[in-house]
Order: structure tokens, then C-alpha cells, then sequence
């Protein structure tokens, strides 16, 4: 089981940068994406494999959960789960990763 969370600096870069852009209109509803982001991962530790596997890749230790219109993107690891990215699911996965390896 999964005993810790290793966010990439590209993941935690993404997770900023959601913020900063929400609190352009609202500081609460930012920190409130924020904090359900970031609950949603820890859901991850809890529950490695209830997210998805994602679509575009096909890999059963590359897996997926949704907050808000947000897809976070993890690999499952014997005892971590790596945070790879956070991307809008408005844009296309393979140009939002470039060359990030999940």
C-alpha cells in the first residue's frame, strides 16, 4: 500500500498556477479549488486505484481523478503515489503533458 505522496515540481507548478488564475476573480473560490485538489490526492494515498485509468495512455499504473473540471494525473508506486500533472480537461492531454513522464 501506498504510504506517501511525491508531488513532481511540474505537478505542484500546475496546482499554483490554478490558483493564481481563480484568485484573479475569487481569493475564496481558489484557496476552496486548492484545498479539494489537494484532498482529492490524498484520497489517492487512501485509494490508489479508484481513479481511472487514463484514456489516452493506457497504463494501469497511470491513473486519474477529477476535482471540478481539473484531471489530476498520478502513478501508482508499491509505496508512493506520484503526482505527474493537474490539467484542464479542456485541453488535450498529450499536448498538456509534453514531455512529462508519468
Amino acid at each position: 500500500m501506498a504510504t506517501r505522496i511525491i508531488w513532481s515540481p511540474l505537478a505542484a507548478d500546475d496546482l499554483e498556477q490554478i490558483v493564481a488564475f481563480i484568485a484573479r476573480d475569487s481569493d475564496r473560490y481558489a484557496a476552496q479549488v486548492g484545498d479539494d485538489i489537494v484532498r482529492a490526492v490524498e484520497n489517492c494515498l487512501l485509494f490508489p486505484r479508484a481513479g481511472r485509468v487514463v484514456p489516452e495512455l493506457r497504463d494501469l499504473h497511470i491513473r486519474e481523478t477529477f476535482v471540478y473540471q481539473y484531471r489530476i494525473i498520478y502513478r501508482i508506486h508499491d509505496d508512493s503515489i506520484h503526482v505527474a500533472a493537474i490539467v484542464h480537461g479542456a485541453r488535450e492531454l498529450k499536448n498538456a503533458l509534453g514531455n512529462r513522464v508519468c
